[in-house]
């Protein structure tokens, strides 16, 4: 069995979540977890257990797998009970960002809270299927035939966009395309449920409490018809996925009609993906990185995003670009990227990755935008495999490894999510002494199993034979 760190990335990728990420479901993450549960009702009702409608999912009942004392089933009940009273307290922020009391009573009469939320704010689901797996199925001869017609449609806006803001046209197509393929999977649940739920229970009120609000001031100042307001579990919403605080920063009116749509107007979808990655950093010209082959006996403590370096410094250490093809930017700074060890592609990622992050801050899903930006703008396609014959560790395999990471030192707390055996993996390797001598070689996770300090048995499914990997003697 080959066990690596293809998990922890996918992981990763999902649990990056609505709080950390301009995306907060739908396109890619929708491929990691069932974050669309249908059409829910927001008639006026008591606290239910399901939104109700298109055979959406009532709510569990359970406590969260998160294990956070808001997350109970308990602390869950007593919230929703609470519902009518949270939102009402919530007048007095609305009235000082200017929302009219009349709008305010229009907006929130008869909200009533999503409690099926609640499970997929906490969901750990079950990964069959490596990143690289994910990558293949999105970026398919259909999608990109889409984005093709896409780039075709609406030539004169991405060209107007690209004089105003210098961003990448391929780049803003290729979100647009994985957030949503291309508008056909924006998430149907209402963003002003969803973030009145989320401000009012559960273990991210404060955050949800500014997206709740900033959703309400969307709608009382004209920009957005509470119909078009619709998306995720976690309240994004249109072709790009804006959350509504991220709409309040980035959201531009670019054909002068009064009003910032950016969930039917391709002029203001267009010109404000750009407008968010140019005010987050891009710059203009500058690709997302380059692929590289990295020499064998390659120090991988070296993989790191602290550790940036010019391509000569690179190219001093033995890497090359693929294909044999030089840096045409020698002074860029760039730093190494190995998802699967040195079995896998190498990366050189560039500042424009770093700001691909930011919109949702994976390096997965930055790796996806510019996997299909590529063959979008005519280029070729990578040119390393992918490590397709990786499998991806279940959940009990991924528990399993934090608690053999705790054994030895690695890993504090309750073991609950891939994510934190990532975090903990990654700092494991890049912090231990050169003393004691770390295989980094490896593949990620066998890496940290060296890191360990001792041999890793990870079960097989359905069999009682263990895969042990040793440390580098």
């Amino acid at each position: 069995m080959r066990v690596t760190a293809a998990a922890m990335v996918a992981a990763a990728l999902l649990v990056s979540g609505a709080a950390n990420a301009q995306s907060s479901g739908g396109g890619l993450s929708d491929l990691f977890g069932n974050i669309f549960s249908g059409p829910n009702s927001t008639s006026p009702a008591q606290p239910q257990p399901s939104p109700g409608g298109g055979g959406a999912l009532p709510w569990s009942g359970e406590d969260g797998a998160s294990g956070h004392p808001l997350m109970t089933a308990s602390a869950i009940r007593q919230a929703a009970a609470n519902f009518d009273n949270c939102v009402a307290s919530m007048w007095p922020d609305a009235a000082r960002r200017n929302i009219s009391q009349e709008n305010f009573q229009r907006f929130t009469a008869g909200l009533a809270p999503d409690l099926r939320i609640m499970d997929l704010m906490d969901s750990q689901p079950e990964f069959t299927k490596s990143i690289w797996d994910y990558l293949d199925i999105l970026v398919n001869d259909n999608r990109l035939a889409k984005g093709r017609e896409i780039l075709g449609q609406y030539k004169a806006q991405f060209d107007a966009t690209e004089k105003a803001y210098g961003v990448d046209r391929y780049t803003i197509a290729a979100i647009w395309g994985i957030e949503s393929n291309y508008s056909t999977q924006m998430g149907d649940r209402s963003v002003l449920q969803s973030t009145a739920t989320l401000a009012c229970i559960g273990r991210r009120q404060a955050y949800f409490k500014d997206e709740f609000l900033s959703a309400l001031e969307i709608l009382n100042r004209g920009d957005l018809k509470l119909e078009q307001m619709r998306g995720s579990w976690a309240g994004a919403f249109g072709p790009t996925q804006f959350m509504p605080t991220a709409f309040k920063r980035y959201a531009v009116d670019a054909d002068g009609d009064g009003r910032r749509d950016v969930v039917d107007d391709p002029a203001d979808l267009i010109a404000s993906t750009a407008n968010n990655l140019k005010k987050d950093g891009w710059q203009t010209g500058q690709t997302w990185g380059y692929e590289v082959v990295v020499p064998k006996g390659f120090d991988y403590v070296l993989a790191d995003r602290a550790k940036t370096m010019t391509m000569p410094q690179w190219e001093h250490l033995g890497l090359k670009r693929a294909g044999g093809l030089p840096f045409p930017h020698p002074a860029e700074k760039a730093y190494l990227l190995a998802p699967a060890g040195a079995e896998g592609p190498g990366f050189l990622m560039l500042q424009n990755f770093r700001v691909i992050m930011k919109y949702n801050p994976a390096e997965a899903y930055a790796l996806a935008i510019g996997h299909f930006a590529r063959p979008l703008a005519g280029r070729p396609a990578l040119r390393a495999a992918l490590a397709a014959q990786e499998r991806e560790l279940s959940r009990a395999e991924r528990l399993e490894l934090q608690q053999l990471l705790a054994e030895r030192g690695f890993y504090h707390g309750t073991p609950r999510t891939a994510s934190s055996v990532a975090r903990r993996g990654r700092h494991c390797a890049v912090s231990r002494p050169r003393s004691a001598r770390l295989r980094t070689d490896l593949p990620p996770l066998r890496c940290w199993n060296a890191c360990a300090g001792g041999e890793l048995s990870l079960r097989e499914p359905n069999s009682t034979r263990k895969t042990t990997f040793a440390p580098h003697p």
